[in-house]
């Protein structure tokens, strides 16, 4: 008996030993707020290497690994079975209008028409839904048209005599407005301007302005409420989630909206990150410098946007020789040269970074001089050229030799390359969209889709950086397909580059622990499906500071 007790007790022992380890093991499990298991996770990391599991606590990746490693390691509250779907870093769109894009909702769009006579019929059904004040537009573009030609205001004019209309052209650097708006702003024929122009044919307006013309106009609508600025935001916010942006440079703002969007941050409304570029003005440059930068989990403000010159599309780029289809005109900087350099030189001075939109060959050679002048070689200011479209073959190596970072949207390939040619001539458009040229310079192209110019849709960029086509799969081997980007260097441009470009790529741009859990999850993986696949992948899930905020149905 006493020999089967002791036994029994030792059993018994055993068994309470057996429990209190399996207990044990299983409290020291981690904590975590969210695991993310079986998926295809492209890290983006510096190896670009492929993981399948993430573990996300209090906002931020605490952990990246094997399911195996995750699973064991860690336990949470929310488990998610991703069922071999692929995820990505949050795409960050490093040049794009996001104020704008939210403003333009709320008006007449008039993207994708196809002639003047379109344009008129929307205008008048908008008209009819919104009965009181300016008829805004946005998005027309005469080289879509059958005429490839600006119209003119004689129909506006008969059709609304008394009320203002501002149409604007899809790049925003021109636009038709009626007699009502001239008469508003007192703009007459024979005037004249810096970096704009007031077209007049036969000595009558013709109701075309482009480029600083257009603000002549533009500064005598009636600021929106703040409830009207609100409600843009947010439904820019909800699109822009839906297509798995977490993160936006907006290119050019004045201080007040800057401290408009970071009320809505602070409330919890806004919750997309925003990377915000101060417009050159001297009230922008005082409040910035007297408050210091700004940085928040939500809000970068560190940065200029300058205008160089104007579109391709509506001839106001500044190109060393003349536009091949209009003898003589060379298009116009925005500016005096000795205006950009003055703000480079205090930029430079209080350590903010310049960004300068810079289209023409002319305008990119002037601004990169400038650049250079201030730069003085290898640096860690991180100056970007916003566009770098049309570059002369001697100054792609002006990026290069001075740290200076190429933002581009490829989608400006695919959507000017039908008429780019006639603008620029045969030799002179070799070096244009030329982002494989410009990518060797300093092996970081960052990536954008300057929306609402183009779509705010990422996947249009990614496509037409690596296919260098058309959403019908035009051109036949692709447009200038020698500066195609591999689709690691596309992904890259919309995440890792794109987080650099702005300072942050410590923070956000790769899925790697100690980095905010900003990722997408989409239906398709865009490394390795089909090219014709590429367009009809869906964003199912947008994870901003590991909340789920968009949800594919």
């Amino acid at each position: 008996m006493k020999s089967s007790f002791k036994f029994c007790h030792l059993s018994s022992v055993i068994c309470q030993l057996f429990i209190f380890f399996l207990l044990f093991s299983c409290s020291s499990k981690k904590q975590a707020d969210t695991i993310l298991h079986h998926g295809v996770v492209y890290t983006v990391d510096d190896k670009f290497s492929v993981a399948e599991a993430i573990a996300v606590k209090d906002g931020k990746i605490v952990a990246v690994g094997t399911n195996n490693d995750i699973l064991k390691q860690y336990e949470a509250k929310e488990v998610i079975d991703l069922g071999g779907k692929t995820v990505f870093p949050g795409f960050i769109d490093a040049h794009a209008h996001f104020w704008g894009y939210g403003m333009g909702l709320q008006e007449c769009n008039l993207v994708g028409t196809n002639s003047w006579e379109e344009i008129v019929d929307k205008l008048k059904k908008f008209s009819e839904e919104n009965k009181e004040g300016w008829l805004v537009g946005r998005g027309w573009d005469q080289n879509d048209w059958t005429v490839k030609q600006f119209p003119s205001k004689e129909k506006l004019d008969e059709l609304f005599p008394d009320r203002p209309v501002l149409l604007t052209r899809v790049d925003g650097h021109a636009a038709i407005v009626n007699q009502k708006a001239l008469d508003i702003s007192g703009v007459k024929a024979g005037d004249k301007l810096t970096g704009g122009e007031v077209e007049v044919k036969d000595g009558k307006l013709t109701g075309i302005l482009i480029d600083n013309a257009t603000s002549l106009v533009e500064n005598n609508i009636p600021a929106p409420t703040a409830k009207y600025i609100k409600e843009a935001l947010l439904d820019a916010q909800q699109n822009c989630l839906a297509v798995g942006l977490t993160t936006i440079d907006d290119c050019g703002l004045n201080y007040d909206a800057v401290e408009f969007i970071d009320s809505l941050q602070k409330s919890g409304d806004l919750k997309i990150r925003l990377y915000v570029m101060l417009s050159d003005a001297k009230k922008n440059y005082d409040y910035i410098f007297k408050k210091g930068k700004i940085k928040t989990d939500r809000l970068n403000v560190s940065s200029f946007k300058v205008y160089a010159d104007g579109a391709l599309g509506s001839r106001g780029a500044c190109l060393l020789q003349p536009y091949s289809d209009k003898p003589g005109h060379y298009g116009f900087l925005l500016s005096k040269p000795e205006h950009f350099d003055s703000v480079a030189k205090v930029i430079y001075e209080h350590n903010f970074q310049m960004c300068t939109h810079a289209i023409g060959d002319s305008g990119n050679r002037t601004i990169l001089n400038i650049y250079a002048k201030y730069l003085k070689g290898k640096n860690d200011r991180r100056w970007r050229i916003e566009h770098a479209q049309v570059i002369n073959q001697n100054d792609f190596n002006l990026f290069g030799a001075n740290s200076i970072l190429p933002s581009v949207q490829p989608t400006h390939a695919t959507s000017d390359m039908y008429w780019a040619a006639d603008r620029l001539g045969k030799e002179r458009v070799k070096g244009a969209y030329a982002y494989k040229q410009l990518l060797r310079q300093n092996n970081i192209l960052p990536l954008g889709t300057d929306f609402p110019v183009e779509d705010i849709n990422p996947l249009n960029t990614f496509y037409a950086a690596v296919a260098r086509k058309d959403k019908k799969g035009f051109p036949e081997g692709g447009y200038q397909f020698e500066n195609a980007l591999s689709r690691e260097e596309a992904i890259k441009g919309m995440t890792i580059w794109a987080a650099y470009s702005n300072f942050e790529e410590k923070e956000k741009g790769s899925i790697e622990a100690g980095k905010l859990a900003d990722f997408v999850i989409m239906d398709k993986d865009l490394l390795k499906c089909a090219e014709n696949e590429i367009l009809q992948a869906k964003v199912l899930f947008t994870f901003l500071a590991g909340q789920k905020l968009y949800s594919f149905r």
